[in-house]
């Protein structure tokens, strides 16, 4: 969340981002009840001030009459001071919840909008989505031919939106999971392998809502326990609390969870097979940095991105995304779109991968800091979150843009170690 303090000091700036990010937010509310609790704390400081004068004078009391008349003014103001105390509280919860509300600030440089139709294209892959002259299938219809995907057991099982990957599917799905681990390492990220639960307070620490009717987290009855919609946040999670050196810093983390999501209110041909479904594996880059390293830090994620796309040669372009489609948390955000000839009428852009600069706003949630040698005090880290690769997208990506003629797929040269074959479906 935002300092309160910065959204007090900037209180026209904070409300005008609000606007150009479409979230309602009572700042003008939360400027006025912290005057009241700067108010409010003032009095219960000089209650226990008192209260605490008049506790050490009962001893020098000259009678009995005046012992017990020091005694009643000190419950007094006890009491008066806990009334205070109470009221406090109310108004610092009531601005907590506002606080809580409000989104990031933006990056100058983001493209002002309401959605996604305003995100700026800001380049393109090495490749050019390839004209194919003959009739396209999209990844449904190419895993149809090939037994590839069971949506219909899926849904027997777990309803839509589930799915088995089989036979050469499963390959691809390990295979994309080494292959970028693989270069993750290489760019000097842990990989670790995350939880797929994580407590409601994590899940608010980094800007996911658990609970409620908006909510596309699954929640256990009963617990305090989510299913994660993704490894940011358990990967965020991991410094909830924590205090790291500054030399210790940059921290990159990548880690490969299954990812479970409700998607509510999704339907029609966009959503079609493996594009929007409630379970899938992703394999995610996380950063924990220095506030001066943050902005270089995106841009080496996203940069990653593009490698791991280029090598697989697949099209895809960039889009700074515009105010009004970025996430509460993201200061500024990537969306990577791989071309996917199957999707739409004559082919479309398709998100596969996005990377954001949260700054210190799901550190401050999480309490998530760091120190400087020889500096008295700690600080708010940065946090930054990058897909790597969502594996159901990078499967249609692949399936749909290596298919040839005869319905066969041609292996990315990069997967084929893994996937152990040129070909899938060839004769």
């Amino acid at each position: 969340m935002l300092d309160r303090k910065f959204i007090v000091e900037n209180a026209e700036a904070v409300a005008k981002n609000c606007e150009l990010r479409g979230v309602t937010a009572d700042v003008a509310r939360l400027v006025e009840l912290e005057g009241q609790r700067r108010e409010l704390l003032q009095q219960t400081e000089e209650l226990n001030r008192r209260a605490n004068e008049v506790s050490k004078s009962i001893g020098q009391a000259s009678s009995d009459e005046e012992r017990e008349q020091r005694k009643a003014e000190g419950r007094s103001l006890r009491e008066q001071k806990e009334s205070a105390q109470k009221q406090h509280d109310e108004v610092a919860a009531e601005i907590k919840d506002i606080q809580s509300g409000i989104p990031n600030m933006t990056h100058p440089d983001a493209p002002v909008g309401e959605d996604d139709k305003s995100n700026l294209e800001v380049r393109r892959g090495k490749h050019d989505p390839a004209s194919f002259d003959f009739t396209v299938l999209d990844h449904v219809e190419l895993a149809e031919k090939h037994d590839l995907i069971d949506f219909e057991a899926g849904a027997r099982i777990a309803g839509a939106g589930f799915y088995f990957l089989k036979n050469e599917a499963v390959l691809l799905e390990l295979a994309l999971q080494q292959y970028a681990v693989s270069q993750l390492v290489s760019h000097g990220f842990t990989p670790v392998i995350t939880p797929d639960l994580a407590y409601s307070e994590i899940l608010h620490g980094t800007g996911y809502i658990p609970r409620g009717p908006e909510t596309q987290i699954y929640s256990i009855e009963n617990s305090n326990l989510n299913l994660v919609a993704t490894a940011e946040i358990p990967l965020g999670g991991m410094m909830s609390g924590e205090t790291v050196d500054s030399e210790q810093l940059p921290l990159k983390i990548c880690g490969i969870s299954h990812c479970f999501r409700t998607e509510a209110g999704a339907a029609g041909r966009a959503t079609r097979g493996l594009y929007r479904v409630h379970q899938f594996t992703k394999v995610e880059m996380f950063a924990f940095t220095l506030p001066e390293q943050s902005e270089a830090m995106l841009e080496h994620f996203c940069q990653i991105e593009c490698d791991l796309f280029d090598n697989l040669g697949i099209p895809y372009r960039v889009v700074d995304t515009a105010t009004g489609d970025l996430g509460g948390p993201a200061y500024r955000k990537y969306d990577l779109e791989a071309w996917m000839p199957g999707r739409g009428e004559q082919g479309e852009w398709g998100e596969v991968t996005s990377t954001s600069n949260c700054t210190d706003y799901q550190a401050r949630r999480l309490n998530a800091r760091y120190k400087v040698k020889g500096e008295k005090g700690t600080n708010f880290l940065h946090t930054l979150n990058g897909t790597a690769i969502a594996i159901s997208r990078a499967i249609i990506a692949v399936m749909e843009n290596n298919q040839q003629e005869d319905g066969s797929i041609v292996v990315p040269e990069v997967l084929r170690p893994y996937v152990g074959k040129e070909v899938i479906g060839g004769a």
